[in-house]
C-alpha cells in the first residue's frame, strides 16, 4: 500500500530534499508540498493525506494551528512535526494538537524512515530528546505553571494574533483570511482586551511566547 504523503515546511531545500528520500525509499507518494501553513491546511483537504510531515515555523499560518485545524477537519490524517525547536513551549503546543510524531530536523532519514513506520502502525513516534523532554515534564507535573493565554482564544483569533506579529497591515490580514477590514479591527480589539495587554508589541511578545511565530 502507497502511504500519501504531504510536506509543509518554508524551506524548498527541506521539501525537495524530503520529497526525493521519501520517493527514493518506495512505499511513499508526495502528493503536495506547502511553503505556509495555510496552504498545507488546503492541499490537505484536496488530497487527504495519510500523513503530513509538518515544520512548526511558518508564514501566514504556523505548524500548530495548522496541525490542530488538519486533525479536526481532515479524518484519519496523521502528523509528523519536523522542526529544529525542541523548547518545551512548541513541543507542549504540538502535542496538544494532536500530533503522532515530533523530531527534530538533526535527525537522520533512517529515523524519520522509522517514525513513519511507526505511525502508519497506529503508534506515536517521538525523539530521543523530545521524549525526555516529556518524561521531565511529567515527573514535575505538580509543580506551578503560569496559565497559558493562548487556551481563551479562538482559532481565527490566533490567526490574527499570528498575522498581527508578522508585521502584517489591517487591509493584508483581511485579504489572507477572506474577512473585512472592520472585522480584523474586531478581533485586534478584542485580542487586546482578553489578553490584558495595550499594545501591538505586547500582542506580539505573546505570539512569540506561545510559538505561533518566531523572531
Amino acid at each position: 500500500m502507497t502511504i500519501k504523503i504531504l510536506i509543509a515546511d518554508d524551506h524548498k531545500i527541506v521539501r525537495d530534499g524530503l520529497r526525493q528520500m521519501l520517493e527514493h525509499q518506495g512505499g511513499y507518494e508526495v502528493v503536495g508540498e506547502a511553503e505556509n501553513g495555510r496552504k498545507a491546511l488546503q492541499l490537505a483537504r484536496k488530497h487527504h493525506p495519510d500523513i503530513a510531515i509538518m515544520d512548526i515555523s511558518m508564514p501566514d499560518l504556523n505548524g500548530i494551528d495548522a496541525a490542530r485545524q488538519m486533525i479536526a477537519e481532515i479524518s484519519g490524517i496523521r502528523i509528523i512535526v519536523l522542526s529544529m525547536h525542541s523548547d518545551k513551549q512548541y513541543v507542549d503546543q504540538m502535542l496538544k494538537a494532536g500530533v503522532s510524531g515530533y523530531l527534530l530536523k538533526d535527525c537522520a532519514f533512517e529515523e524519520l524512515n522509522r517514525a513513519l513506520k511507526t505511525i502508519i502502525r497506529g503508534g506515536v513516534y517521538l525523539s530521543a530528546d523530545v521524549a525526555g523532554l516529556v518524561v521531565q515534564d511529567y515527573v514535575g507535573h505538580l509543580r506551578e505553571r503560569a496559565p497559558d493565554p493562548s487556551v481563551e482564544l479562538t482559532s481565527r483569533e490566533r490567526e490574527v494574533l499570528q498575522l498581527i506579529a508578522e508585521g502584517r497591515s489591517t487591509k493584508a490580514i483581511a485579504e489572507i483570511l477572506n474577512i473585512s477590514v472592520k472585522t480584523v479591527e474586531t478581533h485586534r480589539k478584542k485580542l487586546l482586551e482578553k489578553l490584558d495587554v495595550k499594545s501591538i508589541a505586547e500582542l506580539t511578545k505573546i505570539a512569540l511566547r506561545e510559538g505561533l511565530t518566531t523572531l
